[in-house]
């Protein structure tokens, strides 16, 4: 925490961070810490109860650099100038830098950038640019990934760096929940591999929606019929059908399906059940309608991918 900084990139990666812990108990714990123990943010506000920059950190941090306010940072500042020392001891080693914004213009004086791969805010792209011509820097990204480095552009995406890392650690499916508790679409870099399952279709507002969503999210064996879905919804079953075209752009049902599917496919990659268990476990009739569900979403059959997640581990 600095002198200037943008409140968002605090708070909103910080929000996510708690409403992920509430989720999962004992998965984050904010700590703030900083040159002094009070500092006055980009607008004008005040905080205070900083924490002193420690001597060192647990093996398990994720240390957060947010962005400051400004055309450029200035690393001469008394206050900036001790931050970046404090981030060049070798103690300082975090299990990941998360750089908001211009955060990691701050990492860049620091030398955290050499030869990695990053973005930051457009207004600071050619800024970075210069202090670590070492650096890749990428344009138009939302967030970069490059190991124990994750950095992300201004602002907002934040917000999306943070449910990217909660996707990570605790599962697509806390990953989403935090995002409709924020109200905020879940988005990925145009990298990230493709979505999930557990996360498809789920981009959207609609609260009756995701109340179906939810039960189907936490027992997708169960014996789903329309009538079912329908009373979780509060509505009709012609009517929750509109909802789902309308909100999600599938078929309550094929929604079933989808994460049905998830569920075996997990099963298949991490247990060693035959595929007429795993059929029976996921909630489908028989290992044949299994198999014709799967071809919907996975090219590689079951023994396929159960080989290549054996040769994996």
């Amino acid at each position: 925490m600095l002198p200037g900084l943008v409140l968002l990139d605090v708070a909103g990666p910080g929000e996510a961070f708690r409403l992920a812990e509430q989720l999962c108990p004992g998965s984050y714990r904010l700590r703030f810490i900083g040159p002094q123990r009070a500092l006055p943010s980009a607008v004008g506000l005040s905080l205070s109860g900083i924490e002193p920059l420690p001597a060192r950190l647990p093996p398990e941090a994720i240390l957060v650099l947010p962005g400051l306010s400004g055309a450029r940072l200035d690393p001469q500042l008394p206050q900036t100038a001790r931050v970046i020392e404090w981030l060049r001891a070798p103690e300082i080693a975090p299990a990941l830098l998360m750089c908001v914004c211009a955060g990691s213009v701050v990492a860049a004086h620091a030398g955290r950038l050499a030869g990695r791969e990053c973005t930051t805010h457009h207004a600071h792209l050619e800024e970075l640019r210069r202090v670590e011509p070492r650096a890749r820097v990428h344009d138009n990204r939302i967030f970069v990934e490059d190991g124990t480095l994750v950095s992300s552009a201004g602002v907002t995406a934040g917000v999306d760096l943070a449910l990217h890392l909660i996707g990570r650690q605790l599962g697509p499916r806390s990953a989403a929940q935090v995002a409709r508790e924020l109200v905020v679409y879940l988005r990925r870099a145009g990298s990230d591999p493709s979505l999930s399952p557990w996360v498809m279709h789920r981009n959207h507002l609609h609260p009756a929606v995701h109340r179906v969503q939810d039960a189907v999210g936490r027992e997708p064996q169960a014996r789903w019929r329309a009538r079912e879905l329908a009373a979780v919804a509060c509505t009709s079953p012609r009517n929750l059908a509109r909802l789902f075209a309308l909100h999600a752009g599938c078929s309550p049902l094929d929604y079933v399906q989808l994460l049905r599917f998830a569920l075996a496919r997990q099963l298949v990659t991490q247990s060693r059940l035959d595929l007429e268990h795993v059929a029976q476990r996921a909630g489908f009739s028989s290992a044949q309608q299994l198999r014709r569900v799967w071809a919907r979403w996975e090219m590689q059959p079951p023994s396929a991918l159960r080989a290549a997640a054996g040769a994996a581990a």
